[in-house]
């Protein structure tokens, strides 16, 4: 089996899908999320062979935008 040394919240560039954040990791799987695909799960011995660390800060969170509702314009 592939020795995973990705800890939650390491920095990985992936060769298909850039770079990301492991959110979990274990010996049989991996879930990481990517900044422009999202969250992904892999199995971990498939997956370290395309993995590198990079040495980038994490991304800020982004916080969700909401609109205010339209207030009818009475005349």
């Amino acid at each position: 089996m592939a020795s995973n040394n990705f800890s939650q919240g390491a920095q990985v560039e992936h060769l298909k899908f850039g770079l990301g954040t492991v959110m979990s990791s274990s010996e049989e799987r991996m879930v990481i999320k990517f900044d422009d695909h999202g969250e992904k799960k892999f199995v971990t011995g498939m997956v370290m062979g395309s993995l590198k660390k990079s040495d980038r800060q994490p991304p800020a969170e982004k916080k969700g935008t909401r609109r205010k509702k339209a207030v009818p314009v009475t005349a």
